[in-house]
């Protein structure tokens, strides 16, 4: 039995937590709020089977005229922001060309293909199948053209991935959502994927689980995490947390922690932004608006409208413009009443460069380890990754964990 600290009580460093756990390890997890309350809570709620595929910035000139002159929706920036972000923005450019993104995405689907078969024991033993619906999710096209492009790359996909899907014509898909009330061409339903209408209350339950099975969960400041002579020691709420061993599952907060320990990181901010609405006539999936960048989910606490992203710096205040933009297409779509809260939400998506999760050793300090920067899928492939985290930690080693330790990552440097 060896003490290890997991740092960031999220689904990913949950998710490390319950996997060191299964393995025999003492593990205390601390956080500076109760778990899932960050990026974790703020997700489109999906646990995305058919995301085989890491998000890229599109080569295609038009797109990028597009992205430039700040017509599109899925992605928005600001002038003032770039000098800082511009660097990891052209390390994330030059990855997502053809060639290179094809390569990372045959290591991306390594974890995806597993993620509702690592999901479930964990489902199950915290007793949260009431947040779950395996119904998929509708990609919804507006017009003949988006539908004949997406059901191409969908057709794809499921080809080259093993992924199922259907494609729903226009009117199949009304009575299928009733909420619907004007003519779209139609959607591609990935059938595989999950849908939870309580990403935070999940994340949640899976910190209770760890809990239960005899976890320490304590709050504290991540901050404070020094290196001693017998290992690592950071300050809780309760007092100093000692241990052989800590994992840094610190999402887009890893940088400010271990640059101090010498570790230069590049990441991209990828902010997103949610809230709920009213509606009398509920979705029975998520469908996710391809033309306007967003989608809209169905929630415990009403519609969620979940926002693509926003490119900024992580301490820069809030604008709601992309969830408002994503208002309107939706009440063009359906009745959607009041929003339930009273601001919107915001968080930020620790996005790496080359669009890989960092998974493994640090480069120059014994017992500390890195698992954070899953981007987009932190929600889908968290449990997944603290398994392979742990392998890991326990000698057992492959072409997956090497594709993701550190010391083989251009994106990650140590001074």
């Amino acid at each position: 039995m060896s003490e290890i600290i997991v740092l960031g009580a999220g689904m990913v460093g949950v998710s490390t937590a319950l996997a060191l756990q299964e393995r025999g390890h003492a593990v205390t997890l601390l956080d500076r709020s109760n778990p899932g309350l960050e990026t974790s809570y703020g997700n489109a709620g999906l646990i995305q089977r058919e995301a085989a595929e890491p998000y890229h910035i599109p080569h295609n000139l038009v797109t990028l005229f597009l992205y430039g002159i700040g017509r599109t929706n899925d992605i928005v920036y600001h002038w003032k922001d770039m000098p800082n972000i511009m660097p990891s923005l052209w390390t994330y450019f030059v990855n997502s060309g053809e060639t290179q993104h094809r390569r990372i995405s045959k290591i991306f689907e390594q974890m995806t293909v597993k993620c509702t078969d690592d999901h479930q024991p964990l489902i199950e033993a915290s007793g949260t199948e009431r947040l779950i619906e395996r119904k998929g999710f509708f990609k919804l096209c507006r017009n003949k053209r988006a539908y004949d492009d997406q059901s191409i790359d969908a057709e794809r996909i499921a080809s080259m991935y093993d992924v199922p899907l259907r494609m729903v014509d226009g009117k199949e898909l009304r009575q299928l959502e009733p909420a619907l009330k004007i003519d779209v061409a139609g959607a591609v339903h990935w059938t595989d994927t999950w849908a939870c209408s309580d990403p935070g209350a999940l994340t949640s339950a899976y910190a209770d689980l760890f809990i239960k099975r005899g976890g320490s969960f304590v709050k504290g400041d991540a901050m404070t995490l020094k290196q001693t002579e017998t290992g690592w020691e950071v300050q809780s709420d309760d007092g100093p947390v000692t241990g052989s061993d800590v994992v840094v599952a610190l999402g887009p907060w890893a940088p400010d922690l271990l640059g101090p320990f010498g570790y230069k990181i590049k990441m991209v901010y990828k902010r997103g932004y949610h809230a709920h609405f009213k509606m009398d006539t509920p979705l029975s999936r998520p469908i996710q608006d391809y033309a306007n960048g967003c989608v809209f989910s169905p929630m415990d606490k009403g519609m969620r409208i979940a926002t693509g992203a926003e490119l900024v710096n992580r301490k820069d205040p809030a604008n709601p413009k992309q969830l408002m933009h994503g208002l309107k297409s939706a009440r063009e779509l359906m009745d959607v009443g009041e929003m339930v809260e009273d601001e919107p939400w915001f968080g930020n998506r620790p996005c790496m460069p080359d669009m890989l999760p960092i998974v493994g050793p640090a480069q120059k300090h014994k017992g500390l380890w890195f698992h954070f920067g899953h981007g987009h899928q932190g929600f889908t492939q968290g449990p997944t990754t603290a398994k392979l985290l742990v392998d890991v930690m326990e000698g057992k080693t492959s072409t997956l964990s090497d594709a993701l330790s550190p010391e083989n990552r251009p994106v990650i440097s140590a001074r």
